[in-house]
């Protein structure tokens, strides 16, 4: 029976093609529109780390003095001074902890057949690569004698590794950030993250960093970041070295706890951390506090999916209904021209039951067929996306959850525009349209 439904279907669609024809453009473009908005939301709200993100975990430290206040909303700086940085970064616990910054370097190889290019450069820990999970294809991670020697190493990603190098094994080889040599110790394989979830300071969708070097450089080569930093009180910065001894907020940090007793047992490390920094004329204030959030609550906490994102996707939806209404408009026409044949079968022993589900049949193909062409203009939706937004470039494409939701959200749209028309017709009289006849 239900083939026969699609059978009939097919064949109404087919005798009124124009009528068709505008209800799968409409359904179509409500589609377009509203796939297009919502991938991009879907992949800006999705997890990025998903496997781990419930473990990983981002520290704040209240170190002002009383009566300051930050931009956040519970006056928590967003990011950490160097020394509480490296202070809480050589601390025996937890086990997988890096501060990081980003900055960056001219590259080269000292020789004519690269030119020289600028690059984003993170500097950071050793356990950075732990952290997030990051795999190598050749080599590894700096060790710790390294990192305390302050050795120019660096980690590439496979990217910058081909461009350089044309994708060979290049551990040992030299490569050149400005006017230093470093000694390239591993190459890592393609990140498959579409945030940068590590830094939102920066731009939490723009691509991440393709150099990796010990975090003990800073001090070494006097680095700087290239990215935020704040302060909140009159410091005579003459120097990086002054930057590095200040209360300038302008480092990350992250560290793994494994359940919650390991969260509780850091926030009293964490207090007590405080508490002895006092002792040093620091955190000049009489409640000590601290923030400590995974992944996806840090991500809320800054907001990284804004208000204006989820208007957008509710003006989609919006145009999607004044699609629905449109289409509306036209079942109730088509249906009601098709009265008579009702009932007529009413007449020959159909049930309402049987023509309700007909009709309702007749609605999904109508939406099964304008989700697929609304797939279509969502892809071209995205393209524009693409091409005009760079910033949004990652996020721009639909992944398989959307590519399914597409043709699912069409037919119910239809099957909701088309239930008054189809319980109207089931209604149909049968005495009324025998007598016409």
């Amino acid at each position: 029976m239900f083939l026969h439904y699609i059978d009939l279907g097919w064949r109404s669609l087919r005798r009124t093609p124009l009528v068709s024809f505008l209800m799968v453009l409409a359904i179509a473009l409500g589609i377009g529109i509203t796939m297009t908005s919502l991938s991009v939301y879907h992949m800006m709200s999705m997890d990025p780390i998903e496997h781990k993100s419930s473990r990983l975990f981002h520290p704040q430290l209240q170190t002002m003095d009383d009566g300051e206040e930050t931009w956040s909303e519970d006056n928590l700086p967003y990011q950490l001074t160097y020394q509480d940085a490296k202070n809480l970064a050589e601390a025996p616990f937890p086990q997988y902890k890096a501060a990081m910054l980003r900055t960056g370097f001219t590259v080269h190889l000292d020789n004519a057949e690269i030119r020289p290019f600028i690059q984003n450069t993170r500097v950071t820990h050793s356990d950075f690569f732990t952290l997030f999970d990051l795999s190598f294809i050749y080599g590894s991670a700096w060790t710790q004698e390294q990192a305390d020697a302050a050795s120019p190493v660096a980690v590439i990603s496979e990217e910058l590794n081909q461009k350089l190098f044309g994708g060979e094994n290049s551990v040992g080889r030299q490569i050149y950030l400005d006017d230093t040599s470093f000694r390239i110790v591993g190459v890592i394989a393609p990140w498959e993250t579409h945030m940068k979830f590590y830094d939102v300071n920066n731009g939490a969708f723009n691509s991440q960093e393709s150099i990796y070097i010990p975090f003990s450089l800073i001090a070494a080569m006097d680095i700087n970041t290239w990215g935020n930093s704040n302060g909140w009180k009159f410091e005579n910065i003459r120097s990086m070295k002054d930057k590095r001894q200040s209360e300038i907020f302008w480092l990350q940090f992250w560290v793994q706890l494994e359940d919650e007793a390991a969260v509780s047992q850091y926030g009293d490390f964490l207090m007590s951390y405080m508490a002895e920094q006092q002792t040093f004329g620091r955190f000049n204030r009489e409640q000590l506090d601290y923030g400590l959030r995974d992944v996806n609550a840090w991500l809320d906490y800054r907001n990284v999916v804004s208000e204006d994102n989820e208007v957008l996707v509710a003006l989609s939806f919006m145009f999607l209904a004044v699609c629905l209404a449109n289409i509306l408009g036209l079942l109730l026409a088509k249906f009601m021209r098709r009265a008579p044949e009702v009932g007529v079968r009413r007449a020959l022993g159909a049930s309402k039951r049987q023509v309700f589900l007909q009709h309702i049949i007749e609605v999904s193909m109508l939406g099964l067929i304008g989700g697929l062409m609304g797939i279509g203009i969502a892809q071209l939706g995205l393209w524009g996306v693409r091409l005009t937004q760079e910033y949004y470039s990652p996020l721009a494409t639909m992944d398989l959850r959307m590519l399914l939701s597409a043709p699912v959200i069409a037919i119910s749209a239809c099957v909701i525009a088309g239930l008054y028309p189809a319980w109207l017709v089931c209604r149909t009289t049968p005495a009324t349209y025998l007598k016409t006849q």
